[in-house]
């Protein structure tokens, strides 16, 4: 379970801690300034959570409107969601607000290959570029195959330590 911090806007404020909606409502609430009004403004921070958790808030940057929605996600999401979900607003160029209702429906082909190098000796290998005769195998150029897959919306990524290659389709 992930660990917040609500820090006021107002320095005369202390802020509080929360791990759900509930508290983080329950403390906001009761959350004044040296006038007796109402703190309504804060930043929120993560003091402590799992790595794929603290890209997801880095990636998400939910703010007061969206903490709720967020917390919600990384209580039900799968690891592939959020992992879904981080790639498709770092790289896809997603909004937030476009992941939130239906990260599993994010148009992406992942592969578990660390990098378009490998991943084109991967596609070679498989047959993708048809029968190659093994008289020729030395002289194909994996790097220059990279290249072309960068260009046909390959991307190299790391998510929670592990690297990546994505594709949106």
């Amino acid at each position: 379970m992930m660990l917040f911090y609500a820090q006021p806007y107002t320095i005369s404020v202390e802020g509080f801690y929360f791990q759900t909606i509930d508290q983080y409502r329950e403390k906001i609430a009761k959350l004044t300034d040296s006038f007796c009004q109402p703190v309504e403004e804060v930043e929120l921070q993560v003091i402590e959570g799992g790595q794929i958790d603290l890209e997801l808030f880095e990636a998400w940057q939910p703010g007061q409107a969206g903490i709720a929605a967020f917390i919600e996600a990384i209580d039900d999401w799968s690891y592939e969601d959020k992992r879904d979900a981080i790639l498709a607003i770092r790289l896809g160029g997603y909004p937030p607000a476009a992941v939130i209702d239906a990260p599993g429906r994010i148009d992406l082909t992942v592969y578990h290959t660390a990098t378009l190098t490998e991943l084109a000796e991967e596609f070679v290998d498989e047959g993708l570029f048809g029968d190659i005769p093994e008289r020729l195998a030395p002289y194909l150029d994996f790097e220059r195959i990279a290249r072309d897959l960068q260009h046909d919306g390959f991307v190299e990524a790391i998510v929670a330590g592990e690297r990546l290659i994505v594709r949106f389709d």
